[in-house]
């Protein structure tokens, strides 16, 4: 068992520091909104701390699952920052999804106070934290790596490594794009079973087993269905997410048509309302264009 800080205790940082103290772990929490890492504690036994560099100190290991490029580096650097109090030999793991260029810049940081680095974005949504099912794509040395991994393997039913600092990352950004068309697709094509007078539920039990079968198509169609759209990742980040694949794919030259079109139908969804509503209300964008 690991000396461990978690810094972060949204929907997914919360769950996910919670699987760590129920596997054992001694862990300490971090939060921006303290109440909320006094509640974290006072629910699983562990410890909580002012700022992340007294959460970081003495951790063997310290994880993060933080907003964006700008809340890692406030989190990791300066005299307050996690960096500022983790010893020599210690890993850092962010679980964040951010650019592989802030990734890049915060290990370069890491390796200069012989801290080890390693990026694992994780994909399964709230219900994976909560139910210790995430899917962790990771970046970084391969000692680091091993050495994580099985604190890690707390909340995640599937974990490995792709590749040096960057490449965890860049992974997920292959999960977000192949998520954006799948939903599209599966958008329209409940979209159109309602057109066409087609008991939606039923088409999706016929194809869900064929081809067009999909985690989302048999967990979201219902909702869908139904216009609801208060179940899983919400719009706001999904852009986030995309703007982040878009520059990258600038920067390597690979062109991005049809994640560059559903960002744009992601933002007419944001000036629907829906900015808090789930990936899956693409769909809502269909109706109101089918109502005029």
């Amino acid at each position: 068992m690991a000396a461990c800080a978690f810094l972060g205790l949204g929907v997914m940082g919360g769950p996910m520091a919670g699987h760590l103290a129920k596997a054992g772990h001694a862990v300490t929490v971090y939060n921006r909104t303290a109440a909320k890492a006094e509640g974290w504690a006072a629910e699983h036994g562990g410890a909580h701390a002012a700022t992340p560099r007294e959460a970081a100190a003495g951790a063997a290991f310290v994880m993060a699952c933080v907003g964006n490029d700008d809340d890692l580096r406030g989190v990791c650097l300066g005299d307050d920052g996690a960096f500022a109090g983790m010893e020599r030999g210690a890993i850092f793991v962010d679980h964040t999804t951010v650019s592989a260029e802030v990734t890049r810049e915060l290990a370069t940081e890491a390796e200069a106070l012989g801290i080890a680095y390693v990026d694992a974005p994780v994909s399964g949504g709230q219900a994976g934290a909560e139910n210790g099912q995430l899917v962790v794509m990771c970046g970084g040395a391969e000692d680091a790596y091993a050495a994580a991994e099985p604190v890690i393997a707390a909340y995640a039913k599937a974990c490995r490594r792709m590749g040096d600092v960057g490449a965890g990352q860049l992974t997920k950004m292959v999960n977000q794009i192949c998520i954006a068309g799948l939903l599209q697709g599966l958008s329209e094509g409940m979209a159109f079973a309602k057109a066409a007078g087609l008991d939606g539920e039923a088409v999706v039990e016929v194809i869900q087993g064929g081809a067009a079968g999909s985690w989302q198509m048999v967990n979201r169609h219902k909702t869908m269905l139904a216009g609801e759209y208060e179940h899983g990742f919400a719009v706001d980040w999904m852009r986030k997410d995309l703007g982040i694949c878009l520059r990258e794919a600038e920067n390597v030259g690979a062109p991005l048509p049809g994640t560059a079109l559903v960002d744009q139908f992601y933002k007419d969804v944001q000036a629907m309302g829906g900015g808090r509503w789930d990936t899956s209300s693409l769909m809502a964008r269909l109706e109101k264009l089918r109502e005029g």
